[in-house]
């Protein structure tokens, strides 16, 4: 976990330096209206941290395997409202959300690394895969962030 912990900080302060630069219209630029605007995105990274700061605490106590709840990510963006919220608070709530779950990550130990997990339909892992499938699903959504010729991107994964 300390490789994952270390990219999880690169992308936290990476994410942080772009977003500190970013201006509101790069960010609220629309390539069409079925399309995430880099304020969306970011918008979809904050409900993704969200739930997965649930479900990475709850696992500590919760029966296992841990059932993962899905989430509606389209409905979330659109109630949200992060397309008219302020990138400023956007970019802090975002910041926050991850290091306190790079703090939930360094507090894991080999036994709860191992607690069971069920994705649905009957496909069982473990925390350690869904901590590394978190850190993937941000640094992708990132990198479309921080992609200056932005306007192709595809809405979210199911994270």
């Amino acid at each position: 976990m300390k490789e994952t912990t270390r990219k999880l900080e690169q992308l936290i302060n990476s994410g942080q330096a772009y977003l500190s630069h970013a201006s509101e219209e790069e960010l609220c630029k629309k390539s069409s209206t079925e399309k995430w605007s880099k304020k969306e995105i970011l918008g979809h990274l904050i409900d993704s941290g969200i739930n997965n700061l649930q479900r990475f605490t709850e696992i500590q106590f919760e029966n296992k395997p841990y059932k993962i709840k899905k989430y509606n990510q389209d409905a979330l963006v659109i109630a949200n409202n992060y397309q008219n919220a302020s990138p400023q608070e956007l970019a802090e709530f975002w910041l926050s959300v991850n290091n306190r779950i790079k703090n939930i990550i360094e507090s894991q130990t080999e036994v709860t690394l191992n607690y069971a997990i069920e994705l649905g339909d009957e496909n069982f892992s473990d925390l350690r895969f869904l901590i590394n499938d978190y850190v993937e699903h941000l640094e992708h959504h990132l990198n479309q962030i921080k992609n200056t010729n932005y306007s192709e991107n595809t809405l979210a994964s199911a994270n």
